[in-house]
């Protein structure tokens, strides 16, 4: 609900998007595909990771053409070109497109025993902020009230929820060379996202700053993730 009543600086947000970014990035090396190459190989990783590149580059360009092209960005200047007061919408859709390998890749992570991957959820929740924003604001200008935009990506949190209790639930089902691939996938369309959607936002509002952030969210990704 923020991004429906607080106007919050676009600087914040890109360094947020940054730092977001180096842990997404983290978790995909050290968590998502470690675990890939574990259960089934090098022709695993590559083959998932071709394919969940591919799958949300051209789910990205889809989307792009239905208004959801800034779904990672809250700056209200932007809403004043491109159509963009009509893509909250499609924003939305599109946060459930990214947010399906992310929660999938969640549920997958506990097919070890382990427990949940803090830096891969701290990473899905960061990537998720700024399409939040963006979407709130879309529908806001078109008129919609806070309790519709509410109940909507309270849906989309549930929906994410139940990926991740999908991934761990039927995944679980099939042998490690499936999980692997599932994992690869994931990995593929999680960086594709990150290059495609946060890196350039981040990197148009926070300038220089943008990559110092993304090392510290990639270094306290790392620490997490061996430490946990």
């Amino acid at each position: 609900m923020a991004g429906y009543y607080i106007a919050i600086p676009q600087r914040i947000v890109a360094s947020v998007m940054a730092f977001g970014s180096g842990v997404l990035l983290s978790a995909i090396s050290f968590e998502l595909l470690d675990e890939a190459f574990a259960l089934g190989g090098v022709e695993h990783v590559i083959a998932g990771l071709f394919a969940g590149g591919l799958v949300f580059t051209v789910a990205n360009v889809l989307l792009a053409r239905s208004g959801a092209k800034h779904r990672k960005r809250s700056d209200s200047t932007v809403i004043a070109r491109d159509d963009f007061e009509s893509s909250g919408l499609a924003i939305a859709v599109g946060s459930i497109i990214d947010g399906i390998p992310e929660s999938i890749a969640i549920g997958l992570t506990l097919l070890s025993g382990a427990a949940v991957s803090i830096p891969t959820v701290v990473a899905i929740f960061l990537s998720n902020i700024p399409e939040g924003l963006s979407s709130s604001a879309g529908l806001k200008s078109r008129g919609w009230r806070a309790a519709p935009v509410f109940i909507l990506w309270t849906g989309i949190a549930v929906s994410s929820g139940a990926a991740s209790l999908a991934g761990y639930a039927f995944f679980s089902q099939f042998g490690p060379g499936v999980n692997a691939l599932v994992l690869a996938f994931a990995a593929g369309g999680v960086l594709a996202m990150v290059v495609d959607t946060m890196i350039p936002e981040a990197f148009s509002e926070a300038h220089s700053l943008s990559g110092m952030m993304t090392v510290l969210g990639f270094m306290l990704s790392v620490l997490l993730s061996k430490a946990l």
